[in-house]
């Protein structure tokens, strides 16, 4: 039997891990915006801590939020591929779309939105190094290579599968599963990025 992909994995866990692997990994890219509004002064990190914060309460105790009020808040830190010339505003947008989907997924009670998480974080590895470090490779097929080899996208993939052990191994979300999570992050120390 084949060995099942990271997203198909994440298909096979139940909506309460979606939804707290889409916060771990959110809280993994955080970091990427938090460097961006320092560099240009755009932005406002504490929104997208807030909705953040209001997602992990919300997986950890079941408290209400209002996430159309977050949805409205984090669209006004989102930047603007327009507005900026720097590689660090991609990240950033990375970050706010993947929240979105985030408190989209724990607004409609949905898991696709929390699926999405992964593939945003995966996706934001991809681009990074693809503008940054493999901006020189110009035959797509070789730098998609390149990329799919590279020991940071190893490592983002890595991280995701760990989680996904991790969630299996629990079971069942609760407060001190949300508490671990949650430490883990702030453990490693860095973004998806590596920054």
């Amino acid at each position: 039997m084949a060995k099942k992909t990271t997203f198909q994995r994440i298909r096979a866990l139940d909506y309460r891990q979606q939804a707290a692997l889409a916060a771990y990994l959110c809280e993994r890219m955080l970091p990427n915006y938090d460097r961006f509004a320092e560099s240009t002064g755009f932005g406002d990190s504490k929104v997208l801590r807030g909705a953040l914060n209001a997602a992990w309460d919300k997986l950890a105790v079941n408290k209400g939020s209002d996430w159309q009020r977050w949805q409205e808040k984090l669209e006004e830190v989102t930047p603007n591929e327009q507005d900026f010339d720097v590689l660090g505003m991609f990240p950033a947008i990375a970050a706010c779309t993947a929240l979105s989907s985030l408190l989209q997924g724990l607004d409609d009670r949905d898991p696709i939105p929390c699926l999405d998480v992964a593939k945003i974080s995966q996706g934001s590895v991809a681009h990074f190094l693809e503008l940054g470090e493999l901006a020189e490779i110009d035959d797509a097929g070789q730098r998609a290579v390149e990329i799919e080899q590279h020991p940071l996208m190893a490592y983002e993939i890595d991280i995701q599968q760990a989680m996904i052990d991790f969630l299996e191994e629990v079971g069942d979300v609760d407060k001190e599963t949300v508490r671990e999570m949650r430490t883990i992050a702030r453990e490693e120390g860095m973004s998806n990025l590596g920054l």
